[in-house]
């Protein structure tokens, strides 16, 4: 049995169903959502740290494996695994609960929500990292092999030569050594952009779903060439077979929660309070 994640709380009223905010690659869920904490005003917020993150203990004892290179066969080499979080996340719906999942975490909820579809009162996915719904898609086909051959690269390297690579000279989150931390899980993870996610279980749900995607009006420095094509290609792609409503975040590239908090935060406490309870 795998020991239990690690899971903040934001506490608010108890009236109101709570939410679960599913954190992406290279974070851990109080500095991806920071932002997001006034929305606690209105119910509790659950922010799991994904396995291999923040204060969640690794995937399996020792932490990181190295030296072996392009793992994406090698289940002895994942420190990450967007299948488990599913399960974790699962555990977490309780009685019901709103889901919101980020990068990464939008793969990890689109799997949670579809195994337990009675417990999911809305489902919201930032910038989803779900490639393989939209892999016949020239241009997503395209990132998806450049980023097998980048990380094959990447993994070839130390945890922190990728934290260089995508901070430069610019500001690191704190803590340091999470930080740290994060980049050897993120180095050595099961590619979320490689799932094969059903997405006909999530349209015939009935919770309402909801897709953000930023206006990427500029590229951030540490993302990979094209990125803001890529991630308009795969989230109109995921709205539209999931039966979700599409916004664009202007002034966002791919973290819209923490680039305009003030506008997702607005549409995931209208999304939460127009949902009736389950």
């Amino acid at each position: 049995m795998r020991p239990p994640i690690h899971v903040s709380v934001w506490d608010g009223p108890a009236s109101a169903e709570p939410a679960i905010l599913v954190h992406g690659t290279f974070a851990w869920a109080a500095l991806a959502f920071e932002h997001q904490r006034p929305l606690a005003r209105e119910r509790r917020i659950l922010l799991p740290d994904r396995r291999g993150f923040g204060a969640s203990p690794d995937l399996r004892p020792g932490g990181p494996r190295e030296g072996h290179g392009d793992h994406e066969d090698r289940d002895d080499a994942i420190t990450s695994d967007y299948a488990v979080d599913a399960e974790d996340v699962g555990a977490l719906l309780g009685g019901g609960a709103h889901l919101v999942g980020h990068s990464y975490g939008g793969t990890v909820a689109m799997l949670a929500a579809a195994a337990h579809p009675g417990l999911v009162r809305s489902l919201t996915l930032i910038e989803p990292c779900a490639h393989g719904v939209a892999a016949d898609d020239p241009v997503v086909a395209r990132a998806i092999e450049d980023g097998r051959r980048y990380m094959a690269g990447a993994r070839r390297g130390t945890p922190e030569e990728y934290v260089r690579a995508a901070f430069g000279d610019g500001p690191r989150p704190e803590p340091g050594s999470w930080l740290l931390r994060a980049a050897g899980t993120a180095l050595r993870e099961r590619p979320c952009w490689l799932a094969d996610l059903a997405t006909e279980p999530l349209r015939d749900a009935g919770f309402p779903k909801l897709v953000i995607v930023g206006g990427w009006e500029s590229v951030p420095p540490g993302y990979r060439p094209g990125m803001a094509d890529v991630m308009r290609a795969v989230c109109a792609r995921v709205a539209d077979r999931i039966g979700g409503r599409l916004v664009t975040v202007p002034g966002a590239g791919h973290e819209p929660q923490r680039e305009r908090p003030d506008l997702v935060n607005a549409l995931l406490a209208e999304l939460w309070s127009a949902t009736p309870p389950g």
